[in-house]
């Protein structure tokens, strides 16, 4: 089961300095609906991984991460990740590889969704209301 949160290890890391989500090396891995993800999972694994040409195992790193502020509320944007390939996924994992591969967040894409040449995983707006990690 793929059960999209903020993990609860990142949260918990948060508050202990360990990430540095504009410094770090951050990646996107996608999985098949068999794989285990939820607020539980504390690293990436390629358990369930997708399998494909063009599709390499640790997925893809997300460059120009930024942290932003509005009002009272920080949020954090990320870039959309593409991969040239046919492919099936159902979730992905957001996790830091500068950190032991630690995870940060865990998408469910709400159902298989499939590619015949270009997958992209489309991020929400970069905005203080819509931005995947929010804070306030």
């Amino acid at each position: 089961m793929i059960a999209q949160t903020l993990t609860t290890s990142f949260k918990a890391q948060l508050y202990e300095g360990v990430h540095n989500l504009v410094t770090d090396v951050i990646k996107i891995a996608l999985y098949t609906a068999p794989a285990n993800l939820g607020a539980d999972t504390t690293i990436y694994s390629v358990t369930d991984e997708v399998v494909a040409t063009g599709y390499t195992a640790g997925g893809v790193t997300l460059p120009g991460i930024t942290v932003n502020t509005l009002g009272t509320v920080a949020y954090v944007g990320f870039p959309n990740a593409t991969w040239t390939a046919a492919l099936t996924a159902r979730g992905a994992l957001i996790y830091n590889s500068s950190k032991a591969n630690k995870a940060i967040a865990v998408l469910d894409f709400g159902s298989d969704k499939t590619s015949t040449t270009t997958f992209t995983v489309t991020m929400p707006v970069n905005t203080s209301t819509a931005a995947l990690i929010r804070s306030s």
